[in-house]
């Protein structure tokens, strides 16, 4: 569900020189109660005229929307109780705590794991290149190359030394799917045929102290919210307390407008025996960096180019501009038929500016809806500038050719975000003994 974010229309006013409600009713050719009605959040904007205020502003429909829990599911309070955070900059682990990695891709949440305090024993990752990646850059971690369903059906014991319950931490970001909901409790069984299953086999059989889960932030409304509602379910089953929360990179030193959904599980028994311990989300950093702060002498490094006809187009885009601020003809042109769709489409001939941090990166530079066009060069970000953005250290290598080098890095977990988050899981830990 999406409400109308009043802030947000706000901000937008004074960039199109309206200053009052009136003002924008006006222009609206509404009454003023009308457009109370349309910022209210009982207003659906999708099925009604918000699109007016949009092309009042000249933005699209998301510029101005904030996406809305409504899952109307009977969720354990405990998913969402969690309302307090810890400021995590300061944690250091008082021991040596191990973690496991899932689908581990090129390593952005195991490096900031890793830089968290933890000690990576092992990491599960099917693509050959990620994998390489990992193996390149930590030639000690114990990288499985290996199918993850194939690693459950061989056992978890075969691969990794080490027995049930004494892992600190099992992490990993598995896809998204949907469940088949076949039985009536919803439990393990109705997960297999997805890789969530074999996430929580693992879970199910190393009973770590805790786990960490991350996932687009799509998950909380996939399928009706029904796809996490049945996660958190089965979580529960296999013996753990959760909370969960939406967490944006831009809070953690990483500066890019990436959001992420965060699930941290505590094994029930130690919830029991510390009943007076909440664990606490990373609290905001309090600042938020921008291209200019992190794009600073970044290493030469390959990257895509843009075929010269879409560089014509880009090069008459300011910084922080997009298809709206081409001439008329030439946007018709660029857009086709986009041109007359209702809504912004804001990623397209999209122009990033130096004072503003980058949109979410994807696993192509060059997508005609997600451009992601240099401030001052008609180019793309390379590849290095792509690894900054995402907050890896510049002697990170990457294997593969440099399409498969973006894919890792556009896939990853911001790394500095990752390192928040494994702090405020040491943090918790640190307390436990």
């Amino acid at each position: 569900m999406y409400a109308i974010s009043k802030e947000k229309v706000r901000n937008h006013m004074k960039k199109a020189g309206i200053t009052t409600q009136n003002e924008l009713a006006d222009k609206l050719n509404v009454t003023k109660n009308q457009l109370s009605m349309i910022l209210s959040s009982n207003y659906n904007p999708i099925k009604s005229n918000a699109l007016k205020l949009c092309e009042a502003l000249d933005i699209g429909i998301e510029d101005i929307t904030t996406e809305q829990l409504s899952l109307d599911l009977e969720l354990d309070e405990s998913t969402t109780k969690s309302d307090k955070y810890i400021d995590v900059r300061g944690v250091k682990p008082t021991d040596d705590y191990k973690v496991l990695e899932l689908f581990a891709g090129a390593g952005g949440l195991a490096l900031g794991l890793e830089e968290a305090g933890f000690n990576t024993i092992g990491l599960v990752e099917l693509d050959k290149y990620a994998s390489e990646t990992l193996r390149i850059n930590r030639p000690n971690w114990n990288v499985v190359t290996e199918d993850i369903v194939n690693v459950t059906e061989k056992g978890i014991e075969t691969y990794f030394d080490i027995k049930p319950g004494e892992l600190d931490l099992l992490s990993g970001g598995y896809p998204c799917q949907a469940f088949s909901y076949a039985g009536k409790k919803a439990g393990l069984k109705d997960a297999r045929g997805t890789l969530f299953y074999h996430y929580a086999k693992f879970l199910d059989y190393l009973k770590p102290k805790m786990f960490l889960a991350e996932n687009v932030k799509g998950l909380v409304n996939h399928d009706n919210g029904k796809t996490l509602k049945y996660m958190l379910q089965v979580f529960s089953d296999v013996g753990y307390s959760v909370d969960w929360k939406v967490l944006k990179a831009l809070d953690y030193d990483v500066a890019q407008k990436r959001e992420r959904i965060v699930i941290v599980g505590i094994r029930k028994d130690l919830v029991g025996q510390y009943d007076n311990l909440d664990y606490l989300f990373p609290r905001p950093y309090g600042y938020e960096l921008t291209l200019r702060d992190i794009l600073q002498d970044v290493p030469s490094s390959n990257g895509a180019v843009y075929p010269e006809s879409k560089k014509q187009v880009l090069e008459q885009v300011p910084p922080g501009g997009y298809w709206r601020d081409l001439p008329t003809d030439l946007a018709k042109a660029y857009m086709g038929k986009s041109f007359y769709s209702s809504g912004g489409r804001t990623g397209m001939a999209r122009r990033l500016a130096w004072d503003e941090p980058s949109l979410t990166l994807t696993c192509s530079p060059a997508q005609k809806q997600t451009e992601r066009c240099h401030p001052d060069e008609t180019r793309p970000f390379t590849v290095r500038e792509y690894a900054r953005i995402q907050s890896f250290p510049d002697d990170w290598e990457f294997a593969g050719s440099t399409n498969n080098s973006y894919k890792q890095i556009g896939n990853a977990v911001p790394v500095n975000m990752a390192k928040a988050i494994g702090l405020s899981v040491i943090h918790y830990l640190n307390q436990i003994g």
